[in-house]
């Protein structure tokens, strides 16, 4: 199957705006006659939310945190992409649209990335009107700063807490219309599957936390807004709540799955200090801005850094890429810094990490303007490690962050099942085979308060949703395979816990689908998890009952769903036979290390169909094709 876009024609500058102006409206007074199912209340989440019930609709919000305050969008830190160009430095919407598809290494949507670049100038206002507190100078215009992969200084922020302010901006919105009684808020409800009924998504089967009670939820549209697969490593900068259950369950019922083996890894992350941790803590990027990276020049160095002088430091982003140098792209510099560290040249404990120096800044700029720009983040790692960045070196090593992939939409936002729409990271729209630095918060309010608003009404208006009542035998058959799947879950009298399976998984999956990937690899990986699952239906251990708050079965099926994930994860990169971007072949680099694409048979989003229980996936494609960018090698020197 060729999957089709829907992405408008004609000059790339003008598609939006035409696009908005021949959709189909709904009546004002049509709009409350409709209803809305929202999964998910982080960014993407509680800005669409907000806005739709705005424009008048009834929506409901389902988020497994006990506020939508908790959504894990709260714990990005450097800020905010958008083509404001306040510094003067000769940014604009086609230069950040620009960055972003060579950022992902020409495996992004034109249309798509274009319409984020365009609508971004309009977030900072959004959100300054709600009263985001971003820096500023000292005239009162509002500060940027610079994020990997960028000549310019574009990034928004507010110290290092830049995704809570947005987030309580987007809550406070979200609040208004619940106050209103425009948005029926349903917290600690966990979304256990997808109700399609006659080819559409018309509601979800939920959980409710603190009881246990399984129920339906049904309305003329569905949006998943529930974030990335990250944990699936186990180890990550994601909260730990974080999964996949919500969109591979919709997967299940038919949504195709799109790029699954594009994930993140981020350069600066507080290095693993031992086996029991169970997360692993993000510094943000914005740190790279006045923190140089260096490791010593001579292998198994064990020098204190303040004994190692100028000569004998290798700042090795700077001497490899002169042009971005410690700004160079995440997935770049990520390497970089694993092939230090394996040369034998990391530092501190089992020599897996490198030195993040903020020395140079704090004696040109003075220790109180760092303490302004990163107070935060720099306590939060003095809290964690013990040391003090403001007199030793950050330590820091790359840590599964982002996920590029999840499930297909076209430019309408909508998955190929008509109804089901897709926001934010759990889609795999924007941002190709790598995420810029500061873009998620970009793409997550984009989508949410400037897109979706649209492309719903157009929608509603063309479809005209038929009604479903609760007693449809689908609904009931959902529900049913819903309890029985908990039932069995309770049943299993094992001896280990999901987090132990959740380990075993993440290790197989760092080790073979990590920072690097190999065909032999992968097949092991691919010869592993089904052996881990196998396990996993014979010994696993479920404490507790149904009708309870009950962590354990919680995290069961989570994890029941990651080891299904882990495997079209490896089924994805070994079919992708190249280098691109976060998906590291390493059969496929260039003499000193660099990624070397196959643009003539994998210029293309591969979008995976479930097929059934023990079958193999069918695997589609979307061809991608580049008018205004035109394909090159991408290069950062």
């Amino acid at each position: 199957m060729k999957l089709n876009g829907k992405c408008p024609t004609g000059p790339i500058d003008t598609q939006w705006s035409r696009y908005k102006n021949e959709i189909k409206l709904v009546n004002p007074s049509n709009k409350r006659k409709f209803k809305l199912i929202m999964v998910g209340s982080g960014l993407a989440g509680a800005s669409g939310a907000a806005s739709l019930a705005e424009l008048g609709y009834n929506v409901e919000v389902f988020c497994y945190q006990d506020s939508p305050r908790r959504a894990h969008s709260i714990a990005a830190q450097g800020g905010i992409n958008a083509a404001k160009n306040y510094q003067n430095d000769g940014d604009s919407v086609y230069r950040l649209f620009y960055d972003t598809v060579k950022g992902g290494d020409f495996r992004s949507r034109e249309s798509n990335v274009h319409r984020l670049a365009e609508v971004s100038v309009n977030i900072i206002d959004q959100c300054v009107a709600q009263g985001v507190p971003f820096a500023r100078e000292y005239g009162g215009t509002l500060s940027n700063r610079s994020f990997g992969g960028a000549q310019v200084s574009r990034t928004f922020y507010a110290r290092g807490q830049t995704g809570q302010q947005l987030l309580l901006g987007a809550y406070q919105a979200l609040e208004r219309q619940i106050g209103a009684g425009a948005v029926k808020m349903h917290p600690r409800t966990e979304m256990l599957d997808l109700i399609v009924v006659d080819g559409r998504a018309r509601g979800i089967v939920t959980r409710d936390m603190v009881t246990g009670k399984i129920e339906s939820h049904l309305g003329d549209a569905v949006m998943l807004a529930t974030g990335g697969y990250g944990n699936i490593f186990y180890l990550s900068t994601n909260a730990k709540g974080c999964n996949v259950t919500a969109a591979w369950r919709a997967h299940r019922r038919g949504a195709f799955f799109a790029n699954p083996c594009y994930t993140q890894i981020h350069p600066t992350c507080i290095p693993v200090a031992g086996d029991y941790q169970s997360k692993l803590t993000l510094m943000s990027e914005s740190l790279r801005n006045d923190g140089r990276i260096w490791v010593p020049l001579r292998a198994g160095d064990t020098r204190a850094p303040g004994q190692i002088p100028e000569a004998e430091r290798d700042y090795y982003l700077e001497r490899k890429y002169p042009s971005y140098g410690n700004l160079a792209p995440r997935d770049i510099s990520s390497r970089a810094a694993k092939q230090v560290c394996d040369e034998g040249r990391g530092v501190g404990p089992g020599g897996r990490g490198v030195y993040l120096d903020l020395a140079e800044s704090i004696a040109r700029l003075g220790e109180g303007t760092i303490r302004e720009r990163y107070g935060n983040l720099i306590e939060m790692y003095e809290r964690i490690t013990g040391e003090d960045p403001y007199k030793v070196p950050m330590r820091i090593y790359p840590a599964s962050h982002y996920t590029m992939g999840g499930l297909w939409v076209d430019y309408n936002l909508m998955s190929n099942l008509t109804g089901l729409f897709v926001l934010g990271e759990a889609n795999f729209s924007d941002h190709g085979a790598n995420r810029l630095g500061a873009s998620a918060l970009m793409q997550g309010l984009a989508d949410g308060y400037f897109v979706i608003p649209y492309t719903m009404g157009n929608y509603l208006a063309t479809e005209k949703p038929p009604k479903v009542d609760l007693s449809h035998p689908e609904v009931k058959k959902v529900e049913a395979e819903v309890a029985e799947r908990t039932k069995k879950l309770l049943s299993m009298k094992g001896k280990r816990s999901p987090d132990s399976f959740h380990k075993e998984v993440g290790k197989v999956m760092w080790e073979k689908c990590g920072m690097a990937r190999n065909e032999a690899g992968l097949k092991e990986a691919l010869q592993a998890i089904p052996a881990i699952r196998e396990e996993f239906g014979k010994n696993l251990s479920v404490l507790g009952g149904e009708a309870e708050l009950n962590q354990t079965l919680e995290k069961a099926g989570r994890v029941a769903d990651f080891l299904e994930l882990g495997e079209l994860m490896c089924r994805d990169a070994l079919v992708r036979d190249e280098s691109c971007g976060g998906h590291f072949r390493e059969e496929h680099q260039t003499p000193d290390g660099e990624a070397v694409r196959n643009d003539e048979k994998f210029c293309h989003v591969a979008a995976w169909e479930w097929t059934g229980e023990g079958k193999e996936p069918v695997r589609h494609e979307e061809a991608l094709e580049f008018e205004f960018v035109h394909l090159a090698t991408r290069s950062y020197k």
